[in-house]
């Protein structure tokens, strides 16, 4: 992976170009069909991935209603990173939305390089918590806006 493309996205914004440099050198190419799966809810993940080209589609079931779109994922997009964070199932399904190129990097590759770059660690680490805090924000907003709809019934 080129690493001015990983610049670009927001998960890698802060780092230095030879932080850069390292983590575009785990990144692996996966080229993907249109509604071909990624990963499904519930697998363990070990892996995330930064979107190249074409689309991504983060899903969900929802029993008695079926599958829930929670997002469609665009060129500089990442996602599966909470994989990299904790030891947990994924959350949701991802599958391509459209053909698509995907990097994926490895939990261990990254856990490896972050314990020989601390100040690397720092800058993801924190990334991580914002990313994660603004995804809960955005949830709860949603669940927010559910209940109103729903009282309304």
């Amino acid at each position: 992976m080129d690493p001015a493309q990983l610049k670009q996205v927001p998960l890698f914004t802060n780092l230095t170009p030879e932080h850069l440099r390292l983590v575009a050198g785990l990144a692996a190419s996966k080229e993907l069909k249109a509604g071909e799966h990624i990963f499904r809810e519930g697998e363990i993940g070990a892996e995330m991935y930064v979107i190249a080209q074409g689309k991504v589609r983060i899903s969900k079931m929802v029993p008695g209603i079926g599958e829930e779109s929670l997002a469609i994922l665009e060129p500089g997009n990442y996602f599966g990173e909470m994989a990299l964070v904790d030891d947990t199932p994924r959350s949701a399904d991802a599958s391509a939305h459209s053909n698509c190129t995907l990097y994926a990097i490895q939990k261990a590759d990254l856990e490896r390089l972050m314990a020989q770059h601390k100040d690397l660690a720092y800058e993801l680490l924190w990334t991580f918590v914002r990313t994660l805090s603004a995804r809960l924000r955005e949830t709860n907003e949603k669940i927010k806006a559910f209940f109103a709809i729903s009282a309304r019934f």
